[in-house]
């Protein structure tokens, strides 16, 4: 049977071209998961998807089939915020990423979709919240997916965290005791179990943004070693995108016989992507 699905809540995460006037859509929908959608004739001037399919953006999707691409039947912006830009349209591209490389297909996540949605907004909102952003949303995600380890014990002995030790998140074994060169490096028990009893708070996103606060700086690298070890690679696109940004930044900075003096360039911010 031909399975239709009207007016379900998505987000477009990405676009490919398939034809000279269709696009190929990956979605993330609040109750099918991440799917793949055709959007016939959606390139063509007079196509009323065409404003619309644009990521970032929350909307109402209709799809029919059941082959594993689907083809679209209708699209509506849903409204509420604008789309994000600068800095913050950077950090988007890498939430699709992240859940472009770690969902599976037709695989529903219906609490990820709403952290997604609200981290979305705050983006579009806040500029000066982007890191706590993504570092609650990469949490959540690893717990939804099954990828975070139990933030309330040790990873090898399974003893419930001191308060007061400082522990490193470690891939393949879970939360550990610093190693003496790793001072500096990790979080404290206390801060660890703070992290973990957040995320299962009832408004999980905001209250582990919260809790994301005092540690973020030190968060961001516990959580890339695990991120970069479940997807599978060294820097993500986004990522190595920035890179590249910034580095173009840097040689326009070049002095030119016409100018010696070259024109003025901010440092690079931190980044807040892995």
């Amino acid at each position: 049977m031909n399975k239709r699905v009207s007016e379900e809540a998505a987000f477009v995460l990405h676009r490919y071209d398939w034809s000279e006037s269709s696009l190929i859509l990956e979605v993330f929908s609040r109750h099918h998961g991440r799917i793949a959608l055709v959007a016939k004739g959606v390139k063509k001037p007079t196509s009323q998807f065409r404003p619309v399919l644009l990521p970032l953006q929350p909307l109402s999707l209709s799809w029919g089939g059941d082959a594993e691409v689907r083809t679209l039947k209708s699209a509506q912006w849903q409204g509420g915020h604008v789309m994000p830009t600068g800095d913050a349209l950077m950090a988007g591209s890498y939430l699709n990423e992240l859940l472009m490389r770690l969902l599976a297909r037709d695989d529903p996540h219906p609490a990820l979709f709403d952290h997604y949605a609200l981290a979305v907004e705050l983006l579009a909102e806040r500029s000066d919240a982007t890191q706590l952003v993504l570092r609650a949303f990469e949490l959540l995600l690893l717990r939804s997916v099954g990828l975070l380890p139990d933030l309330g014990r040790e990873g090898s002995s399974l003893a419930v965290l001191d308060p007061d030790q400082a522990y490193t998140l470690r891939p393949e074994a879970g939360l550990s005791p610093l190693a003496d060169e790793e001072a500096g490096q990790g979080l404290t028990g206390a801060q660890w179990l703070a992290l973990d009893a957040a995320m299962a708070a009832r408004d999980a996103f905001l209250a582990t943004l919260r809790a994301s606060m005092p540690v973020h700086t030190a968060l961001r690298t516990q959580t890339r070693s695990l991120l970069h070890y479940h997807s599978g690679v060294r820097v993500f696109r986004t990522r190595q995108l920035m890179l590249d940004v910034q580095a173009m930044g840097r040689a326009s900075s070049v002095p030119s016989p016409s100018d010696p003096a070259g024109p003025v360039v901010r440092p690079d911010a931190s980044s807040p992507l892995p």
